[in-house]
C-alpha cells in the first residue's frame, strides 16, 4: 500500500459538553485535533500506511497524541519528544449555527520547532506527500520543513498536494500569509483550497479564474470546495463541478477540509480517477460535518461505501 508522508501539528482539543462562550462552560471533552493529523488518521482507517513527522512535549498532552496516533496505526517512528517545549492545546465550543469558536494555546510549542532535519525517510518508500498551509505558519523553522518536504517530492517524482488551511491567527500579517501559501502552492502538483481561501488567495471568488491563476503556475489539478455544492475541478485538459452530499444535521464543520482531503488523496493511490477521487472526498467531508470532533467520524472502506450507496 502506498505510504503517504505528512508533518504537522497535532494537538489536544477540549471541546464543550455545552453551547456557551468559551470562558463560561465548565466541562469539556478531550479529543486529538491538527489538520495533518486528521488526513493521516482517514488515510490509515482506509487502509494507507501512513508516515507522520512532528515533535511533542515530553509532558500528558503528547503522550496521549503519540498513543492515539499508535493506535490509528500510524507510523510514528519519526515523532520526537522534547523536554524544552509543550505540546499545544486548544479549545473549541459547542454551537447548533455555523462554526464554533476556537482558542489556540500553541505558541511556542514542541512541533513549533520542527526543523528540515526531522524529515527523515526513505523517499523510495513515499508515494504522495501531503502539506498544509498550517504548518507553514507556525515559525520559520516548520516553513523551512514544509520546504525540505516539496524538495523531497520534487527530487523523487513524488506527487504533492496542498490545502492551504488558512489560520488568519497564526500570521505576522495577510500579505506574508498570501504570498507564502501562493509559493508553496505553486510548487505543488494538487492545490485544494476552499472558495474563501481562494478569494483571499488570488484576489477573484469566481472559481474558474482562481483554478487558472494556479493553473497558470504549473499546478498539475485545482480542486475548490464550495460548500454544500460539492467541489469545482480543472486541470488543463478539463473542468466540471462534483456535485455534494446531502447532510442531515449539521454538527460540526471543523475538519470537514481534512476529510475532503483524505477522499481525495486515497482515490487517487487507489487509482480511481480524478472525478471519482473528488466525490469520495464530498462524501468524507459530508460525514465529518455530521460528527462532533475533528476526526472522530472518518470512516472505514465499509461505512464509506454504505454511505456513498445509500446517498
Amino acid at each position: 500500500m502506498a505510504k503517504v508522508l505528512l508533518a504537522g501539528e497535532p494537538m489536544a482539543l477540549f471541546i464543550a459538553d455545552e453551547e456557551g462562550t468559551l470562558d463560561n462552560v465548565s466541562k469539556f471533552t478531550k479529543a486529538l485535533a491538527g489538520a495533518e493529523a486528521n488526513v493521516a488518521i482517514g488515510l490509515s482507517r482506509l487502509g494507507h500506511t501512513v508516515k507522520y513527522i512532528t515533535r511533542l512535549g515530553n509532558d500528558p498532552f503528547g503522550k496521549y497524541i503519540y498513543n492515539k496516533l499508535l493506535e490509528e496505526k500510524i507510523d510514528v517512528s519519526s515523532v520526537k519528544f522534547t523536554d524544552e517545549y509543550p505540546t499545544g492545546f486548544m479549545l473549541k465550543s459547542k454551537t447548533s449555527k455555523g462554526d464554533p469558536d476556537i482558542f489556540y494555546f500553541r505558541k511556542g510549542s514542541a512541533a513549533s520547532h520542527m526543523t528540515p532535519h526531522d524529515i527523515d525517510c526513505d523517499a523510495s518508500q513515499i508515494n504522495h506527500i501531503h502539506i498544509t498551509g498550517i504548518t507553514a505558519a507556525l515559525s520559520k523553522d516548520t516553513l523551512d520543513t514544509v520546504h525540505r518536504m516539496i524538495q523531497i517530492g520534487k527530487e523523487n517524482g513524488i506527487k504533492i498536494s496542498f490545502d492551504p488551511n488558512i489560520r488568519k491567527s497564526l500570521w505576522k500579517n495577510e500579505d506574508e500569509m498570501v504570498a507564502t501559501l501562493n509559493e508553496i502552492a505553486f510548487n505543488c502538483d494538487i492545490v485544494m483550497p476552499g472558495i474563501k481561501e481562494g478569494l483571499i488567495l488570488t484576489g477573484t471568488d469566481d472559481v474558474d479564474s482562481i483554478a487558472d491563476f494556479y493553473l497558470k503556475r504549473g499546478v498539475e489539478a485545482v480542486i475548490i470546495k464550495i460548500g454544500d455544492k460539492g467541489a469545482y475541478v480543472k486541470t488543463k485538459d478539463e473542468s466540471f463541478t462534483v456535485e455534494g452530499y446531502k447532510v442531515e444535521k449539521v454538527v460540526d464543520t471543523v475538519g470537514a477540509g481534512d476529510g475532503f482531503a483524505t477522499g481525495v488523496i486515497s482515490g487517487l493511490l487507489e487509482g480511481l480517477t480524478l472525478k471519482d477521487a473528488v466525490k469520495r472526498g464530498n462524501a468524507i467531508g459530508a460525514i465529518i460535518i455530521m460528527s462532533p470532533g475533528d476526526n472522530d467520524g472518518l470512516p472505514n472502506k465499509d461505512t464509506l461505501e454504505k454511505f456513498m450507496n445509500e446517498n
